[in-house]
């Protein structure tokens, strides 16, 4: 697969982190503006399974949508988004943002951003998993379900307003089972194997 390609159809676990490891959430309100940003630019795109932002680097579990297209807006024809560009275009557009309130110059993220193809229905599982844990795998809480900047709890309440939650959950065989899972499935020692970051 071309590093630059991001196949329709498929599941992809996108990572990065900050340059030299430096914060990309400066402030409460930064998480929030990184999901609207997102939602802006990548949600025609991709369907988004999971998140987890951490304070200097974030995980999303995506699936990219079959045939997106756009009507040019001088009608000449059909234009089809690219799911990569729509990537750079969001993560451009957060930094910019980023660098211009902290009067700060220069890249943000680290580059290019991290994609894995996941082509195995068990690493998706693993992969829900190791998001919503990060939080806690990384010292930023206790208990995973006290990080407030992951999708475990949008998941729970089957909000599909921003995530396929309905689609996770379906994924698992329900609330309970989702529960159940992420209760069961790992402690610091299993998941360990899985860092990334």
């Amino acid at each position: 697969m071309d590093i630059q390609t991001l196949d329709q159809g498929q599941f992809f676990h996108i990572y990065n982190r900050g340059v030299n490891g430096e914060d990309i959430f400066k402030e409460r309100r930064n998480y929030y503006y990184f999901l609207q940003q997102y939602f802006a630019y990548c949600s025609d795109v991709f369907e988004i399974y999971c998140y987890a932002l951490l304070k200097n680097h974030f995980h999303l579990l995506v699936h990219v949508r079959e045939n997106v297209v756009v009507a040019k807006s001088n009608g000449q024809g059909i234009l089809q988004l690219s799911a990569s560009k729509q990537l750079s275009h969001f993560f451009n557009s957060y930094a910019q943002s980023v660098n211009r309130i902290n009067k700060r110059t220069g890249s943000l993220f680290e580059s290019p951003f991290k994609r894995k193809l996941i082509d195995d229905a068990s690493y998706i599982t693993t992969v829900i998993y190791y998001c919503h844990y990060n939080a806690q795998l990384h010292g930023f809480v206790n208990d995973f379900k006290g990080w407030e900047f992951s999708s475990y709890h949008s998941i729970l309440k089957n909000d599909d307003t921003f995530l396929a939650a309905t689609k996770v959950l379906d994924w698992f065989g329900g609330v309970a089972a989702f529960e159940d899972a992420h209760k069961e499935r790992y402690g610091k020692e299993g998941m360990e194997k899985f860092m990334i970051e």
